[in-house]
């Protein structure tokens, strides 16, 4: 591979990459050696240092990343202050709203209330930090346990978990009897026996709500809070 192309596919890994690549990492890739991998990847480095761009790649974490120049940050943060959340899909909705009400919980918990496997779905709330690990149950196998995050609490615009709606709240919903239909505040809101992949219809974050429209899954499942 000739310099120019192996620079640019360091260039395009770089770019696509959500976190820093090691330079093994980036050898193993291109099927360039250690020395000419780090050599291309300095000359990257200084190229995009000396054009003074709104990107530059920077090394940290014992790795190689490409980050948004210092000189523009008040205008990323402007951009990141003003951009749209990405929607949450019915089975994300649905597993957030189970782990915020019975957290801490563990996986197969999750699982047993909804029906279906749900690794790809706390690997997206993972992923988005929406749960996180909260360590592990002293059962046998010890599983991990979940929670809610801040940015759980932030994406719904909740102060902390009592502002929660309670098991109360819940009973006074006037809920549309078959064939009725549905308002669209609850439109997209998902059952516990409906699917559980992550390619359900995307659902609006909701005001003041745990994420799932399914007033029943509560109310067969308890309320638990920090």
């Amino acid at each position: 591979m000739e310099d120019q192309e192996a620079r640019s596919v360091i260039e395009g890994l770089l770019f696509m990459s959500g976190e820093p690549l090691s330079i093994n990492d980036i050898r193993k890739i291109i099927e360039v050696d250690k020395y000419n991998t780090e050599r291309l990847i300095r000359e990257l480095l200084n190229d995009y240092a000396m054009r003074n761009a709104g990107l530059l790649i920077a090394e940290v974490a014992e790795g190689f990343q490409m980050v948004t120049n210092p000189a523009c940050a008040p205008w990323v943060r402007k951009l990141l202050s003003t951009a749209v959340p990405k929607k949450l899909t019915q089975s994300s909705l649905e597993t957030l709203a189970i782990v915020a009400y019975k957290q801490p919980i563990i996986k197969a918990e999750i699982e047993a209330i909804r029906g279906v496997n749900s690794d790809g779905v706390i690997r997206t709330l993972l992923e988005r930090r929406l749960i996180k690990i909260l360590g592990r149950k002293e059962v046998p196998g010890r599983p991990l346990m979940y929670g809610t995050t801040s940015e759980f609490l932030q994406y719904f615009g909740l102060k902390d978990l009592a502002e929660l709606p309670t098991l109360k709240e819940f009973d006074e919903v006037d809920i549309p009897e078959a064939g009725e239909a549905l308002p669209d505040e609850v439109k997209g809101n998902v059952s516990p026996a409906e699917g559980g992949s992550e390619t359900g219809a995307a659902a609006e974050p909701a005001e003041k709500t745990a994420g799932s429209g399914d007033e029943n899954l509560v109310q067969d499942h308890g309320t638990t809070r920090d």
